[in-house]
Protein backbone atom coordinates (compact mmCIF):
# COMPACT_ATOMS: atom_id res chain seq x y z
CA UNK A 1 0.00 0.00 0.00
CA UNK A 2 1.50 3.33 -1.10
CA UNK A 3 1.63 6.04 1.56
CA UNK A 4 0.26 8.90 -0.56
CA UNK A 5 0.43 11.38 2.31
CA UNK A 6 4.19 10.85 2.45
CA UNK A 7 4.49 11.04 -1.35
CA UNK A 8 2.56 14.30 -1.41
CA UNK A 9 4.79 15.84 1.26
CA UNK A 10 7.92 14.77 -0.64
CA UNK A 11 6.62 16.30 -3.87
CA UNK A 12 5.65 19.55 -2.19
CA UNK A 13 9.12 19.82 -0.66
CA UNK A 14 10.60 19.12 -4.09
CA UNK A 15 8.50 21.84 -5.70
CA UNK A 16 9.40 24.40 -3.04
CA UNK A 17 13.09 23.57 -3.17
CA UNK A 18 13.37 23.64 -6.97
CA UNK A 19 11.45 26.90 -7.33
CA UNK A 20 13.60 28.52 -4.63
CA UNK A 21 16.75 27.61 -6.60
CA UNK A 22 15.53 29.70 -9.55
CA UNK A 23 14.96 32.84 -7.49
CA UNK A 24 11.42 33.07 -8.89
CA UNK A 25 8.17 32.97 -6.92
CA UNK A 26 5.59 31.53 -9.30
CA UNK A 27 4.80 28.39 -11.31
CA UNK A 28 2.69 27.80 -14.42
CA UNK A 29 0.89 24.58 -15.34
CA UNK A 30 -0.67 23.62 -18.66
CA UNK A 31 -4.04 22.10 -17.78
CA UNK A 32 -5.55 19.71 -20.32
CA UNK A 33 -8.51 18.25 -18.47
CA UNK A 34 -6.63 14.98 -18.05
CA UNK A 35 -5.38 13.15 -14.96
CA UNK A 36 -1.69 14.09 -15.05
CA UNK A 37 -2.11 17.84 -15.29
CA UNK A 38 -4.92 17.74 -12.73
CA UNK A 39 -2.66 16.04 -10.18
CA UNK A 40 0.15 18.52 -10.84
CA UNK A 41 -2.21 21.51 -10.68
CA UNK A 42 -3.54 20.47 -7.26
CA UNK A 43 -0.02 19.81 -5.95
CA UNK A 44 1.08 23.26 -7.11
CA UNK A 45 -2.01 24.97 -5.73
CA UNK A 46 -1.56 23.38 -2.30
CA UNK A 47 2.17 24.20 -2.37
CA UNK A 48 2.20 27.74 -3.77
CA UNK A 49 -1.33 29.03 -3.24
CA UNK A 50 -1.92 32.18 -5.29
CA UNK A 51 1.58 31.98 -6.76
CA UNK A 52 0.48 29.45 -9.34
CA UNK A 53 -1.87 29.50 -12.29
CA UNK A 54 -3.03 27.25 -15.08
CA UNK A 55 -3.33 27.75 -18.81
CA UNK A 56 -5.94 25.90 -20.88
CA UNK A 57 -4.87 25.69 -24.54
CA UNK A 58 -7.56 24.06 -26.69
CA UNK A 59 -7.24 23.58 -30.42
CA UNK A 60 -9.97 23.01 -32.98
CA UNK A 61 -9.44 19.28 -32.36
CA UNK A 62 -9.89 19.40 -28.57
CA UNK A 63 -13.05 17.98 -27.05
CA UNK A 64 -15.38 20.35 -25.24
CA UNK A 65 -15.37 17.85 -22.38
CA UNK A 66 -11.65 18.46 -21.78
CA UNK A 67 -12.12 22.20 -21.33
CA UNK A 68 -15.21 21.70 -19.16
CA UNK A 69 -13.37 19.22 -16.93
CA UNK A 70 -10.35 21.52 -16.59
CA UNK A 71 -12.54 24.47 -15.63
CA UNK A 72 -14.47 22.35 -13.11
CA UNK A 73 -11.18 21.36 -11.46
CA UNK A 74 -10.02 25.00 -11.28
CA UNK A 75 -13.30 26.11 -9.75
CA UNK A 76 -13.26 23.30 -7.19
CA UNK A 77 -9.73 24.15 -5.99
CA UNK A 78 -9.94 27.91 -6.57
CA UNK A 79 -7.13 27.82 -9.12
CA UNK A 80 -6.53 30.86 -11.32
CA UNK A 81 -6.68 30.02 -15.01
CA UNK A 82 -6.80 31.55 -18.45
CA UNK A 83 -7.78 30.10 -21.82
CA UNK A 84 -5.49 30.60 -24.81
CA UNK A 85 -6.68 28.87 -27.97
CA UNK A 86 -3.94 27.52 -30.24
CA UNK A 87 -6.46 26.93 -33.05
CA UNK A 88 -5.32 29.92 -35.18
CA UNK A 89 -1.67 28.82 -35.01
CA UNK A 90 -2.52 25.25 -35.89
CA UNK A 91 -4.95 26.25 -38.65
CA UNK A 92 -2.34 28.44 -40.34
CA UNK A 93 0.02 25.49 -40.72
CA UNK A 94 -1.89 22.21 -41.04
CA UNK A 95 -2.77 22.76 -44.70
CA UNK A 96 0.76 21.46 -45.33
CA UNK A 97 0.20 18.27 -43.36
CA UNK A 98 -2.13 16.27 -45.61
CA UNK A 99 -4.39 15.39 -42.67
CA UNK A 100 -1.60 13.45 -40.92
CA UNK A 101 -3.09 13.19 -37.42
CA UNK A 102 0.19 12.34 -35.70
CA UNK A 103 2.02 15.31 -37.21
CA UNK A 104 -0.87 17.63 -36.38
CA UNK A 105 -0.94 16.27 -32.82
CA UNK A 106 2.79 16.79 -32.34
CA UNK A 107 2.64 20.28 -33.85
CA UNK A 108 -0.26 21.15 -31.54
CA UNK A 109 1.71 19.93 -28.51
CA UNK A 110 4.64 22.15 -29.49
CA UNK A 111 2.38 25.15 -30.01
CA UNK A 112 0.96 24.62 -26.53
CA UNK A 113 4.43 24.55 -25.02
CA UNK A 114 5.40 27.71 -26.92
CA UNK A 115 2.39 29.48 -25.43
CA UNK A 116 3.07 28.07 -21.98
CA UNK A 117 6.69 29.22 -21.97
CA UNK A 118 5.72 32.66 -23.23
CA UNK A 119 3.19 33.01 -20.41
CA UNK A 120 5.77 31.81 -17.89
CA UNK A 121 8.09 34.55 -19.20
CA UNK A 122 5.31 37.12 -18.87
CA UNK A 123 4.60 36.02 -15.29
CA UNK A 124 8.22 35.42 -14.23
CA UNK A 125 7.36 31.82 -13.42
CA UNK A 126 8.62 28.35 -14.28
CA UNK A 127 6.77 25.66 -16.22
CA UNK A 128 5.91 22.56 -14.20
CA UNK A 129 5.80 19.31 -16.17
CA UNK A 130 2.92 16.84 -16.22
CA UNK A 131 4.40 13.63 -17.72
CA UNK A 132 4.15 10.45 -15.62
CA UNK A 133 6.77 7.70 -15.43
CA UNK A 134 4.97 5.36 -17.85
CA UNK A 135 4.87 8.02 -20.56
CA UNK A 136 8.49 9.06 -20.01
CA UNK A 137 9.80 5.49 -20.15
CA UNK A 138 7.89 4.72 -23.35
CA UNK A 139 8.52 8.08 -24.99
CA UNK A 140 4.77 8.57 -25.22
CA UNK A 141 4.92 12.31 -25.57
CA UNK A 142 6.13 15.03 -27.92
CA UNK A 143 9.74 16.11 -27.59
CA UNK A 144 9.83 19.90 -27.10
CA UNK A 145 6.07 19.62 -26.64
CA UNK A 146 4.25 18.18 -23.63
CA UNK A 147 7.48 16.60 -22.35
CA UNK A 148 9.18 20.02 -22.03
CA UNK A 149 9.29 21.63 -18.59
CA UNK A 150 11.58 23.14 -15.97
CA UNK A 151 10.69 20.65 -13.21
CA UNK A 152 8.46 17.58 -13.02
CA UNK A 153 6.93 16.32 -9.75
CA UNK A 154 5.22 13.18 -11.12
CA UNK A 155 7.91 11.70 -13.38
CA UNK A 156 8.51 8.83 -10.92
CA UNK A 157 4.83 7.85 -10.60
CA UNK A 158 3.47 5.15 -12.90
CA UNK A 159 0.19 6.02 -14.62
CA UNK A 160 -1.70 3.08 -13.10
CA UNK A 161 -0.65 4.18 -9.59
CA UNK A 162 -1.48 7.79 -10.31
CA UNK A 163 -5.22 7.07 -10.25
CA UNK A 164 -4.91 6.25 -6.55
CA UNK A 165 -2.95 9.45 -5.95
CA UNK A 166 -5.61 11.42 -7.82
CA UNK A 167 -8.30 10.00 -5.55
CA UNK A 168 -6.21 10.91 -2.51
CA UNK A 169 -5.92 14.48 -3.82
CA UNK A 170 -9.69 14.57 -4.46
CA UNK A 171 -9.42 15.15 -8.22
CA UNK A 172 -12.87 15.56 -9.75
CA UNK A 173 -14.72 12.36 -10.69
CA UNK A 174 -15.07 13.37 -14.33
CA UNK A 175 -11.29 13.43 -14.75
CA UNK A 176 -10.59 10.27 -12.77
CA UNK A 177 -13.20 8.26 -14.67
CA UNK A 178 -12.34 9.28 -18.24
CA UNK A 179 -10.14 7.21 -20.54
CA UNK A 180 -6.51 8.40 -20.60
CA UNK A 181 -6.07 10.60 -23.67
CA UNK A 182 -3.64 13.22 -24.94
CA UNK A 183 -6.71 14.76 -26.64
CA UNK A 184 -4.74 15.28 -29.85
CA UNK A 185 -7.79 14.47 -31.96
CA UNK A 186 -11.41 13.51 -31.39
CA UNK A 187 -11.77 10.10 -29.78
CA UNK A 188 -8.02 9.61 -29.32
CA UNK A 189 -7.14 7.08 -26.60
CA UNK A 190 -3.68 6.41 -25.17
CA UNK A 191 -4.38 2.77 -24.39
CA UNK A 192 -5.97 2.04 -27.77
CA UNK A 193 -2.95 3.55 -29.52
CA UNK A 194 -0.49 1.57 -27.40
CA UNK A 195 -2.54 -1.62 -27.63
CA UNK A 196 -2.52 -2.40 -23.90
CA UNK A 197 -3.90 -0.90 -20.70
CA UNK A 198 -1.61 1.11 -18.44
CA UNK A 199 -2.13 -1.52 -15.75
CA UNK A 200 -0.80 -4.24 -18.07
CA UNK A 201 2.13 -2.13 -19.25
CA UNK A 202 3.08 -0.84 -15.81
CA UNK A 203 3.24 -4.33 -14.31
CA UNK A 204 5.87 -5.28 -16.88
CA UNK A 205 7.68 -1.92 -16.73
CA UNK A 206 8.09 -2.26 -12.96
CA UNK A 207 9.72 -5.65 -13.45
CA UNK A 208 12.01 -4.50 -16.27
CA UNK A 209 12.93 -1.08 -14.88
CA UNK A 210 12.52 -1.13 -11.10
CA UNK A 211 13.43 -4.76 -10.44
CA UNK A 212 15.87 -4.93 -13.39
CA UNK A 213 14.65 -8.32 -14.52
CA UNK A 214 15.63 -9.61 -17.96
CA UNK A 215 13.14 -10.12 -20.76
CA UNK A 216 13.42 -13.89 -20.22
CA UNK A 217 12.80 -13.61 -16.48
CA UNK A 218 9.68 -11.50 -17.07
CA UNK A 219 8.40 -13.94 -19.71
CA UNK A 220 8.96 -16.85 -17.32
CA UNK A 221 6.61 -15.11 -14.89
CA UNK A 222 3.85 -15.57 -17.45
CA UNK A 223 3.73 -12.13 -19.07
CA UNK A 224 2.91 -11.67 -22.75
CA UNK A 225 6.12 -11.76 -24.81
CA UNK A 226 4.68 -9.41 -27.43
CA UNK A 227 4.02 -6.85 -24.71
CA UNK A 228 7.53 -7.27 -23.28
CA UNK A 229 9.06 -6.80 -26.75
CA UNK A 230 6.89 -3.74 -27.42
CA UNK A 231 7.88 -2.05 -24.16
CA UNK A 232 11.58 -2.78 -24.57
CA UNK A 233 11.48 -1.49 -28.15
CA UNK A 234 9.74 1.73 -27.16
CA UNK A 235 12.09 2.36 -24.24
CA UNK A 236 15.11 1.88 -26.48
CA UNK A 237 13.98 3.86 -29.51
CA UNK A 238 12.48 6.76 -27.52
CA UNK A 239 15.21 7.12 -24.89
CA UNK A 240 16.55 10.21 -26.69
CA UNK A 241 13.40 12.14 -25.73
CA UNK A 242 14.45 12.17 -22.10
CA UNK A 243 17.98 13.42 -22.70
CA UNK A 244 19.60 16.73 -23.50
CA UNK A 245 20.80 17.01 -27.12
CA UNK A 246 24.03 15.10 -27.69
CA UNK A 247 26.90 17.48 -28.45
CA UNK A 248 29.88 16.28 -30.49
CA UNK A 249 33.08 15.86 -28.51
CA UNK A 250 35.80 17.49 -30.62
CA UNK A 251 39.51 16.75 -30.18
CA UNK A 252 41.31 19.99 -31.01
CA UNK A 253 44.79 18.50 -31.12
Amino acid sequence: MINWKNIKEQLQNFLKSELEKTGLKRVTVGLSGGLDSAVVAILCKETFGENMSCVLMPSQFSSKESIDDAIELCEKFNIKYEIKSIAPMVESYIENMDEDRLRIGNFSARMRMSVLYDISSRDSSIVVGTSNKSELLLGYGTIFGDIACAINPIGQIYKSDEFEFAKYLDVTEAIINKKPSADLWEGQSDEEELGYSYKEMDEVLKLLVDEKKTRKEVANLGYNEELINLLEHKMKTNAFKGKLPVIANIKWS
